[in-house]
């Protein structure tokens, strides 16, 4: 069973960074695409980037393109999700997840998970 861990929430200003993290472990994942998800309370959870393990192909919401940055270290088995410009509504419980789905920004196409690693940005 493979397991995907996150780290590097916490809380910020507006116009912080923060640099979140994902260690992969427990199977083989270079098949897989890894992305990077957040649900604010009442809302719904919604796709905020992915990336192929190549890093060749990557993708991102409309929300954080320009601000938010994905990007692979193969060596360490992680994903990292470079954060700049944070806003107040970039608040939210952020998710790693896996897909064997190339291109996907679905949530049902995912079916491995991470915990989740908070993030909160004050105005």
């Amino acid at each position: 069973q493979g397991q995907l861990v996150e780290s590097g929430g916490g809380s910020v200003q507006a116009g912080g960074s923060l640099r979140l993290a994902c260690r992969a472990s427990g199977r083989t994942w270079r098949r897989y695409v890894l992305g990077w998800f957040r649900q604010a309370p009442g809302k719904e959870r919604e796709f905020v980037a992915a990336t192929s393990w190549s890093g060749g192909w990557t993708s991102y919401a409309a929300s954080v393109k320009g601000r938010f940055t994905i990007s692979v270290d193969n060596a360490k088995d992680t994903i990292y999700l470079q954060m700049n410009s944070l806003k107040p509504e970039d608040t939210a419980l952020y998710y790693c997840a896996a897909t064997i789905s190339s291109s996907s920004q679905h949530r049902y196409d995912y079916n491995y998970w991470g915990q989740g690693t908070q993030v909160t940005v004050s105005s």
